[in-house]
């Protein structure tokens, strides 16, 4: 987690609060979700309720309430200055959605932050159209995968198309009418064929992914090239013990198994017709050969690069946050 404290010889850029203190900051924001509703967005294995959306995410929304706000005036004020310089391709004044970037591990919870932040900022009449986008979409297709020799490597940065990714963030955020994704299936493990995930002009877009966070690469000429994050407006790190994170994947893949993977056209279906010994063993594997590294070498180093960092315990509750300063 970031350093919460500020020493001669350690300053740091966040101020961190306790849970109590930052529910504190929600200001009376007003609860707009239900019960149900909250469930609708909870991962499997996730573990959230009432109480912590009104604890976490409601001053959050809050919060990211006024980056919106505050953020419209500032680019009013460079439109201005930059007068006809300030237009877009498509000859009006520049109004680009405000981008939110949302990182963490694997089985860290980030994918229902992310839909719980869609729900919760689509509630504000200043921001009611938010589109959420994962990353996954840009995942290379399983026969690149295999053709390249990167099976084994699915997840880490190299497994995505970095450059379409990039390009779609910054079309949407140039305020093209139309920009499209590709879609992800988790059932058959692959990039579905022929089907596009269509974007229009959102007030909000958040980027949900493992990688999100990284800086981009030099390219072949040393140069350094704008990266998926240079678009962000704000970005959040879902972030807990390495051993807890462990244990709620094989959670998760044991629940798996006896769910979604006892459909025959899983990818995973193979794993239900072995004994659940042989089944997590491989879930271990994994999480060990896989995940675990992806987690240290690529995800974790990203951590300090985030707007806030909501920091879970055992029980999958935020209990810290650490929060950028400006």
């Amino acid at each position: 987690m970031p350093p919460t404290t500020t020493s001669a010889t350690q300053p740091t850029p966040f101020v961190d609060l306790t849970r109590a203190e930052w529910s504190a900051l929600r200001d009376r924001t007003p609860l707009p979700l239900s019960a149900e509703e909250v469930e609708r967005v909870r991962g499997l294995g996730d573990v959230i309720d009432l109480a912590e959306v009104v604890d976490v995410y409601l001053p959050l929304s809050r919060l990211l309430n006024l980056y919106v706000g505050a953020t419209s005036g500032l680019r009013g004020a460079l439109n201005t200055f930059l007068g006809d310089a300030g237009r877009n391709g498509h000859g009006a004044q520049s109004g680009t959605p405000f981008v939110i970037g949302v990182a963490g591990s694997v089985a860290v919870g980030k994918s229902t932050v992310a839909r719980l932040l869609k729900a919760l900022l689509a509630r504000w009449p200043e921001h009611p159209r938010v589109e959420l986008v994962t990353t996954d979409g840009f995942l290379l297709p399983k026969a690149e995968l295999q053709a390249r020799g990167l099976m084994t490597r699915k997840g880490f940065p190299e497994s995505y198309d970095r450059r379409a990714l990039t390009r779609f963030v910054a079309d949407v955020k140039a305020g093209k009418d139309e920009v499209t994704a590709p879609v992800y299936s988790h059932l058959i493990y692959d990039i579905v064929p022929d089907e596009r995930l269509v974007v229009r002009r959102p007030d909000i877009l958040i980027v949900e992914g493992l990688n999100v966070l990284q800086p981009a690469l030099p390219g072949s000429d040393g140069r350094t090239r704008v990266g998926l994050a240079d678009f962000f407006d704000f970005s959040v790190y879902v972030d807990a013990r390495t051993e807890d994170i462990e244990r709620w994947y094989l959670d998760r893949f044991r629940k798996l198994r006896e769910t979604a993977f006892q459909n025959p056209l899983s990818y995973f279906h193979r794993y239900t017709e072995v004994s659940e010994t042989e089944a997590m063993e491989y879930g271990r594997h994994t999480w060990r050969t896989i995940n675990e590294p992806n987690l240290r070498e690529n995800v974790l180093p990203t951590r300090g690069r985030a707007t806030l960092v909501l920091r879970k315990g055992p029980e999958h509750k935020v209990q810290r946050l650490s929060l950028r300063k400006l």
